[in-house]
């Protein structure tokens, strides 16, 4: 019996184990997946907690409840793995588990202890992140009470999970701050690493737009060094200095520490694979997908359901003895919070920024792609309700995979 071992059981991890249960034969195969969690978090959730919009409750389901039966699920921490003997080693009993193929799926996590001055006694008290459910409560609970000042969200280093969860931070607290009768009592700054306010010219345009009209400052190319938490100071290298009150931060993400351990990964510790196989540059029977691998696209839950669709049907090729199909353009689709009851959506891949026009049907849409419509602020709503019951089930969506561009004007 052939033995495929899944690293994590996140999005993607979840995602594929469904996919794939239903494709390899039982009697042939056995899909076993680890992951030292039992409770799967909706992240692009966290977002919202902090302003009211979602309780604790709305972002958290058992991660049993969404993984099939056929499927061997262990709960551990793991400890190594090893390649060249197809194994990896768990803390369970001290297992060790083989494997015939090996899918790396074990995701990036929020490290604030990589940035000086950071976590200390003030950290969740006037410096707060959102990026964690426990920060995520933390931060509701501090604007519930915070009487205004200098509000800075700064980004510490690319890449992060879900790159424009910082733009929707700021301008869901213009609204929040309008709705308490306050805003001219908060200043709102975003600082960036980036030239702009986006990774892409035409998105970072409009983007840094939307933050002009809404009288929220822009601070770009700040790449950040220190905090001096007991003077309320954001550092960069450069020793230009930002002012805080309250200081809401996007922190240094990284991967796995296991990868690194395991000599698998880039200093990040995330997995160098071909961008369009999605195959290990190392091993011929690994691969990695979603936030854990390193590829020239977002870090989103967007991006794991595209490349996960398209790799599955490369993946039943590779083990049939056929080569692999550069299948996975890099297709990305977010939609982006903009406050008061709107949203903005881009749709974008390796090769082509994000443009104007319809989704997902040309003409018709009925979301609108580069403008503020309530259309697109439903559809980032209704996301939640596709997450649980549709993309974490590995059930069809209803979009295509690789990027079209039907609808777009160019």
């Amino acid at each position: 019996m052939k033995k495929l071992l899944i690293l994590g059981a996140g999005t993607a991890g979840t995602m594929l184990a469904n996919k794939l249960s239903h494709e390899l034969s039982q009697e042939e195969w056995k899909i076993t997946i680890v992951d030292q969690d039992t409770v799967h978090y909706y992240q692009p959730g966290f977002l919202f907690i902090p302003f009211g919009i979602y309780g604790p409750n709305d972002v958290v389901k058992a991660k049993r409840d969404y993984l099939p039966p056929s499927v061997d699920v262990i709960v551990s921490e793991i400890e190594l793995i090893e390649p060249e003997k197809n194994q990896v080693r768990i803390a369970k009993d001290n297992r060790t588990l083989v494997y015939d193929y090996l899918i790396i799926v074990t995701g990036a996590s929020p490290r604030p202890e990589e940035t000086p001055g950071l976590v200390g006694p003030e950290w969740r008290k006037s410096i707060h992140d959102f990026y964690t459910y426990e920060g995520a409560l933390a931060l509701a609970k501090k604007l519930r009470t915070w009487e205004g000042g200098r509000l800075v969200l700064n980004i510490m280093d690319l890449p992060y999970k879900c790159p424009v969860a910082p733009l929707e931070f700021i301008f869901l607290a213009d609204w929040y701050f309008h709705d308490k009768g306050m805003r001219d009592k908060v200043d709102l700054t975003l600082v960036t690493p980036l030239p702009g306010a986006f990774t892409k010219p035409r998105a970072s345009s409009l983007l840094g737009n939307t933050l002009e009209e809404k009288n929220i400052n822009l601070i770009p190319d700040f790449l950040p060094e220190r905090v001096d938490a007991e003077a309320h100071q954001l550092i960069s290298y450069e020793e230009e200095v930002v002012d805080y009150d309250l200081l809401v931060t996007v922190p240094v993400h990284m991967g796995a520490d296991v990868i690194g351990r395991s000599g698998l990964g880039d200093e990040s510790n995330f997995v160098p694979v071909d961008k369009h196989t999605l195959l290990s540059k190392q091993y011929d029977n690994i691969f990695s997908l979603g936030d854990a691998a390193a590829l020239p696209t977002s870090k989103a839950g967007s991006v794991a359901h595209f490349a996960g669709e398209v790799f599955v049907e490369n993946f039943l090729r590779y083990i049939d003895g056929l080569e692999l199909q550069p299948t996975f353009d890099g297709h990305a689709n977010c939609f982006i919070e903009s406050g008061f009851g709107k949203g903005i959506l881009i749709d974008f891949n390796y090769d082509v920024e994000p443009l104007p026009g319809k989704f997902p049907l040309p003409g018709i849409g009925p979301f609108s792609l580069l403008q503020e419509s309530e259309m697109n602020h439903w559809g980032k709503m209704m996301f939640r309700w596709m997450y649980w019951n549709l993309l974490l089930k590995g059930k069809e969506m209803g979009i295509t995979s690789q990027m079209s561009m039907a609808g777009k004007w160019s």
